[in-house]
């Protein structure tokens, strides 16, 4: 993301002009925009004209309007931000406070204005326009016949292609097929591999699956780049992880990101620290439940006797339309780190930040024990 311009006054207050540059951005825009925030871009907007003959006929009208925010959605797939508010800006065609959704993208620049940037809001501009902050792993996860291409950027996990063959059964008379199906397969997958996966931006590429089926299309791989020179794949094969995983599906990718020989490869990204701290947070559920709590009641009543050490926060509930529930969410936050504790919010895009959505989107491990809170009804 390029901050073009930030005019943030002491008393929180101010605006930023902002272009996003990749899929991701828009992701962090998604956390930055809020209701009651004002957007203003260029947009287009359906106009009636009035034609020599009196009628009318409807036309598209490309124009710079500014709406106060009451609805913000994220489309996935597109990677698009639609923004739907009043109109606050005087304009020929849209009258004031009339309704208009206005459709933010990649590589068009938008300017954002907050009554308070809170320190959440500050943290998410400050993570967007920092280009060292992304380190991104591509993971292929397969199994016989099934294979996705998945993306793990800093705060989002993009499905980037996913190949399906059908794979006769290897014994009776379709085994001759066998061979022949499985080539083909392997072949789908190597395309999609050298179509998604850039090797000067992606610090590995991993290939999980059960059994052998990794081991198999690792060789049919390199085996191929030799044959056919494909540089980037030789040149990078250092890169390149092979680790088991319990599927082909996206859903196994947190598996796979807690391997050992994964974990020093992307030991310092933001994905691989989310894992790591759910997985510390389950075995301390699982050894000491006194020192493991979730849920916004018992972390809370946790925070009050001073007893948080690591909070687990998914940027989910940073979201809400609820002023009151956002500030407690950012105070909690602040007040953690303020009495020397840890802090990890959670993108609700990646694999480990779906599983603490699963448990409430809020959890916490402790210094000390509290028995009682086990007990309390919050």
């Amino acid at each position: 993301m390029k901050l073009l311009r930030r005019d943030i006054a002491r008393d929180g207050s101010g605006s930023v002009k902002l272009v996003p540059e990749e899929a991701e951005d828009m992701w962090h825009v998604y956390n930055l925009v809020a209701t009651g925030d004002r957007v203003e871009a260029v947009t287009v907007r359906k106009v009636m004209r009035q034609t020599a003959s009196g009628g009318g006929e409807a036309e598209r009208v490309r124009l710079k309007l500014e709406v106060e925010v009451e609805t913000v959605e994220y489309d996935k797939v597109a990677s698009v931000l639609r923004v739907r508010g009043k109109n606050i800006t005087e304009n020929e065609h849209v009258r004031l406070g009339a309704y208009h959704t206005m459709e933010l993208d990649q590589q068009r620049p938008f300017a954002l204005t907050k009554t308070v940037w809170d320190s959440m809001a500050i943290d998410y501009l400050k993570q967007a326009c920092d280009p060292a902050a992304s380190a991104d792993v591509v993971a292929v996860m397969m199994q016989e016949g099934l294979a996705n291409i998945c993306l793990v950027g800093q705060s989002i996990t993009t499905v980037k292609a996913r190949i399906e063959t059908s794979i006769p059964r290897k014994r009776g008379p379709a085994i001759a097929g066998y061979d022949k199906a499985l080539n083909k397969f392997f072949e789908n997958v190597l395309q999609a591999v050298l179509r998604h996966v850039n090797f000067t931006v992606v610090r590995c590429l991993v290939i999980a699956s059960p059994g052998f089926t990794k081991d198999q299309f690792y060789d049919y791989m390199m085996l191929e780049a030799t044959r056919r020179e494909l540089r980037g794949l030789i040149e990078n094969k250092s890169k390149i992880i092979l680790a088991h995983s319990s599927s082909g599906y996206k859903h196994s990718l947190k598996e796979v990101l807690s391997a050992p020989t994964v974990m020093v490869q992307i030991k310092d990204t933001k994905a691989a620290k989310e894992v790591k701290a759910m997985e510390d947070f389950f075995t301390m559920l699982s050894n000491d439940p006194s020192r493991a709590f979730y849920g916004p009641g018992h972390v809370e009543a946790a925070h009050e006797r001073l007893a948080v050490q690591t909070l687990l926060i998914t940027d989910e509930l940073f979201r809400s339309a609820d002023i009151v529930t956002r500030r407690k969410y950012v105070d909690l936050v602040e007040s953690v780190k303020a009495g020397g504790g840890e802090v990890y919010i959670f993108s609700s895009m990646h694999v480990s930040g779906e599983q603490l959505g699963q448990l409430t989107g809020i959890a916490a491990i402790l210094r000390f024990p509290l028995p009682d809170l086990e007990d309390m009804e919050l």
